[in-house]
């Protein structure tokens, strides 16, 4: 009644109206648009009609809210509170586009997140992991059991979560909290000490990242550099294109702030599961379809705006540029040649940019890492994106809980390929680095160490080992069931301050 039923008869009204359902329809026959994507250019072309001031602005809004409506439906999908929750508050839901999952983890008011569906390895999971936040992935039936202002406790090291703990259950979490902060001082302590094995051997510790508010973290934990900064997530929060300034802006700043440590920026990686905010892959495969280098050698104008920006920033520090998911010798020479072109078109404008800037590539598949000797003569450096490459070795979907367990990343598949990689680096004499989320797990330091990788992005400063004999006897045995217990056992017997509970649990559930 009154004028909230006002307003909720105006959507009403709006969301049956003809003229807006047959310009959707139309979208779809003539440009083979999907029906959410289709929804959203309709409302966007009526918007602008609108304009930006008073009444008739705010039927606009009235717009765009219904066309959310409508577009969750289609996706089967509960719309995410318009407002950011004021208080402390632990997400529980059964999936969480990344999209989505960079607006509220970022907010920093979400303390915890458990979701249905998913595995560790998602891009939601890595950019909780990124901030800090609790998580917990593949829970089973946790958004069905879970109800708005209970109180959950989350703990994203072992797996656990609970739904109204009583004071004993919460006194134990505390107690394991306040131990991980214990240890994460110790560690802190050692930060600034080079990581370096018994035999003399120097590894570089970089980090992961997905926001430049994240480099006073990489700085006060010790990071030698940025290993991977993704650039996706400018894209991903927002539903228009970042100009080229805002680029620039944001890759200037972490490029003074690390000064003069290296800053490896991954050009666009969209696609998959990385998609902007409210919009779903058409494609009946996404994560073999057409997304990181595919889609911006497809779409030269977005990789244009962002080449120009990441070559004027590269005066403020150490750039290294990353090319994703190469796959062939053809991708990278074509993005080489735009690499190049951009340049001479910055010198015609009297634009500084630095020197030297090496070109690297990301390897992530099987194809790339057996055709690494070949690559390798055409840039500048690896870095080995795991999380991709074992799930397109295996032939399983990282997101897929039914299929998890089979995510193994000691497969004796997954080695050879990470060791003919590394292989075709040394060979044409240049770093192969790791940036996937094996190279952080403590529990696979010794066999990345053994393969022979130059940089890591993980924390332990204190890893060393007989790394040779230990990789001979891991690859000669037949089952990934056997490598895994074999390398656990090593590492405990080294390192038991670092695999813990949680390290066995994950042992135990092949994660």
């Amino acid at each position: 009644e009154g004028e909230q039923g006002e307003i909720l008869d105006t959507h009403r009204m709006m969301a049956d109206d003809p003229t807006l359902l047959e310009a959707a329809r139309q979208l779809i026959r003539d440009e083979l648009l999907n029906a959410e994507w289709a929804m959203r250019r309709v409302v966007r072309e009526y918007g602008e009609k609108f304009g930006s001031d008073g009444y008739i602005a705010e039927r606009r809004a009235d717009l765009e809210e219904v066309c959310d409506r409508i577009v969750h439906n289609l996706i089967g999908e509960q719309p995410l509170p318009a407002v950011l929750p004021q208080d402390d508050s632990v997400i529980v839901a059964y999936d969480l586009a990344t999209a989505d999952a960079a607006v509220l983890l970022s907010s920093g008011k979400i303390k915890g997140l458990v979701t249905d569906f998913g595995s560790k390895t998602s891009h939601t999971a890595i950019l909780a992991r990124a901030l800090e936040v609790p998580c917990v992935v593949g829970a089973g039936q946790a958004s069905e059991i879970a109800k708005a202002g209970d109180v959950i406790a989350v703990d994203g090291h072992t797996g656990e979560v609970l739904i109204s703990p009583d004071h004993d259950e919460v006194l134990r979490f505390e107690m394991a909290r306040a131990e991980a902060k214990f240890r994460e001082a110790s560690l802190l302590e050692e930060r600034d000490l080079p990581a370096v094995t018994l035999d003399g051997r120097r590894v570089n510790l970089q980090a992961n990242i997905e926001f430049p508010e994240e480099v006073p973290s990489v700085l006060a934990h010790g990071g030698e550099g940025v290993g991977l900064y993704r650039t996706e997530f400018l894209y991903l929060n927002r539903e228009e294109l970042p100009s080229e300034e805002e680029h620039y802006k944001s890759y200037a700043a972490i490029l003074k702030q690390m000064a003069p440590r290296p800053v490896v920026i991954r050009t666009l990686d969209l696609g998959g599961d990385k998609l902007p905010l409210g919009q779903r892959s058409h494609e009946p495969n996404p994560a073999l379809g057409l997304r990181a280098i595919r889609f911006t050698l497809r779409h030269p104008q977005l990789f244009r705006t962002q080449l120009r920006a990441l070559l004027r920033a590269s005066v403020h520090g150490q750039l290294r540029i990353m090319l994703p998911m190469i796959a062939a010798v053809g991708e990278l020479r074509e993005a080489k040649t735009q690499i190049d072109a951009i340049k001479a078109e910055l010198s015609r404008e009297g634009v500084a940019i630095a020197p030297k800037i090496p070109v690297g590539i990301m390897l992530e598949t099987p194809a790339a890492a057996l055709a690494a000797d070949r690559l390798a003569r055409e840039c500048d450096f690896f870095s080995i994106g795991t999380n991709d490459l074992i799930q397109y070795s295996l032939a399983i979907d990282r997101g897929n809980r039914d299929v998890a367990y089979l995510y193994r990343p000691l497969h004796l598949g997954v080695l050879r390929l990470i060791q003919a990689a590394v292989d075709g680096a040394r060979q044409a004499g240049i770093e192969c680095a790791m940036c996937g989320e094996m190279a952080g797990d403590p529990a696979y330091a010794l066999v990345l160490l053994a393969l022979g990788l130059d940089t890591l992005s993980m924390n332990p400063s204190d890893i060393v080992a007989d790394a040779k004999r230990l990789l001979e006897a891991a690859m000669a045995f037949s089952s990934h069931d056997e490598i895994e217990r074999y390398v656990l056992d090593e590492m405990k017997k080294r390192f038991p301050q670092l695999i813990s509970d949680a390290g066995r649990a994950a042992g135990e559930r092949g994660l």
